[in-house]
């Protein structure tokens, strides 16, 4: 125990070295790196245990993404009229932020269905406004019917929530999900949306290994939408893609860090562990922080590049 206490604290004077070192746009709150993490990732963990981790990993924020069993956000008692403001001082004194707050809420859906996705979606909108978290996650998920009118009403439910979420200082995005990892299809719907409070969340891992697209080509007709990042490795085993720790499998993480640096990125670099749908995946307490450690790297390495010679 006194062997990993040590070992925490040379990893955190190690990392506020390299802080200090990068420029001021790479610094999210209380001077750390933006860096941050999905509680979909630690999903038997209480609130305390998640904003603690956070802390003492080095992270500035984190995604809410289910708490203990439940994927309904505002349900949830940390969040409750009479606990709300206790729960925000406990992220605020720890430095942190609420990156996003990611719903279930799928917009390809039509009907009665639809009315109750999006009535979700505002729902969330509403806790991210109250958490002062700028984001709210949702899906296009699938691709029904024929193309063009698919993608209209995809991009016309994504500019309803826009119109709701703006006045309450948040911004809705589509994540790169499900039938929609190609950055022509998610461009155009973004620009059909054509709303400032709407943008993209993206998910690297899923544009990569579903999408079969280059992340430099992801990044360059994406980049002024992308809002948030969802990043993640694993390596192809029978034709499906199996998580693994950050760099050791075939998703070029590093080069997605470099590529989202370049391009002047300035949202968090968010660890998407799913651990809660794959629970034979490696432990929160490794998987976690050891994404910490490389994508601190990552991003020193990556800074340093951009500096002129």
């Amino acid at each position: 125990m006194v062997r990993m206490q040590t070992d925490r604290r040379e990893f955190l004077q190690r990392l506020a070295m390299m802080v200090a070192a990068l420029p001021a746009a790479l610094h999210a709150a209380g001077g750390r790196l933006p860096i941050g993490f999905s509680t979909l990732g630690c999903p038997s963990w209480d609130w305390l245990k998640i904003l603690d981790f956070a802390q003492q990993n080095g992270f500035a924020a984190v995604e809410l993404r289910g708490l203990q069993g439940t994927m309904d956000l505002p349900s949830r008692p940390e969040f409750g009229a009479t606990r709300l403001e206790q729960s925000k001082k406990e992220i605020a004194d720890r430095g942190l932020q609420i990156s996003c707050v990611s719903s279930s809420a799928n917009l390809h859906t039509a009907g009665k269905e639809h009315a109750e996705q999006l009535a979700d979606a505002r729902r969330f909108i509403d806790l991210a406004s109250l958490l002062a978290a700028p984001y709210v996650r949702v899906f296009g998920n699938k691709l029904i019917g024929p193309r063009a009118p698919a993608l209209e009403h995809i991009a016309t439910s994504l500019r309803e929530l826009g119109d709701y979420a703006g006045p309450k200082n948040v911004t809705v995005l589509l994540e790169s999900h499900g039938d929609f990892t190609d950055a022509p299809t998610l461009r155009e719907i973004l620009e059909t949306a054509g709303s400032s409070h709407v943008g993209l969340l993206w998910d690297a891992h899923n544009t990569f290994v579903d999408g079969k697209e280059d992340p430099a080509v992801s990044v360059s007709q994406l980049g002024k939408y992308i809002r948030h990042t969802h990043l993640k490795d694993s390596r192809m085993e029978g034709g499906e893609a199996h998580y693994v720790l950050t760099g050791r499998g075939g998703v070029p993480v590093k080069r997605q860090v470099e590529l989202l640096v370049a391009a002047g990125y300035a949202g968090y670099y968010s660890f998407e562990w799913e651990k809660a749908w794959h629970p034979e995946i490696e432990e929160p307490e490794v998987a976690i922080a050891d994404f910490s450690r490389v994508v601190t790297r990552y991003l020193q390495a990556a800074t340093a590049n951009q500096k002129p010679s």
